[in-house]
């Protein structure tokens, strides 16, 4: 293969991490989700403390699932930087979820996933991921 083929390939392939990540949350797949993941992950953004480590993510993940019947996670174009086996990824998103009963209504979040990949054996896992909130509407 070319360099053009394996950049491309890899470029492909950080895109489809991107894409799974929102899937897999969306349809509550979420041991596909975790699969995503370094063991060593650092994930920031989300709550008050970062957090290592999938497990730890997961955690987090699963709970604040559990307050939303859907949820649907849009994603801008992930704009990839690839050097060898590690890459940057800047990915705009807009998420919705919708309360579950007693509260009425959606919650809506804009912002931009900063993810660090590594590839190894198994592929592209993240290493590291940061939300940057833009706006939030809903509570």
């Amino acid at each position: 293969m070319s360099d053009a083929s394996n950049m491309l390939a890899d470029r492909i392939a950080v895109q489809d991490v991107m894409a799974r990540y929102a899937r897999h949350v969306d349809e509550r797949e979420l041991d596909l989700f975790r699969a995503l993941f370094d063991a060593a992950v650092e994930i920031d953004g989300f709550g008050p403390e970062p957090l290592v480590g999938p497990d730890a993510w997961l955690e987090v993940v699963e709970s604040t699932l559990a307050r939303f019947g859907k949820t649907q996670h849009m994603l801008g174009p992930v704009l990839a930087e690839i050097e060898g086996d590690t890459a940057r990824a800047r990915t705009d998103l807009q998420a919705i979820h919708v309360h579950l009963t007693p509260r009425s209504g959606l919650f809506t979040l804009w912002g931009t996933y900063h993810t660090e990949m590594a590839r190894g054996d198994e592929g592209w896992r993240i290493v590291r991921h940061r939300l940057a909130v833009t706006h939030v509407d809903g509570g």
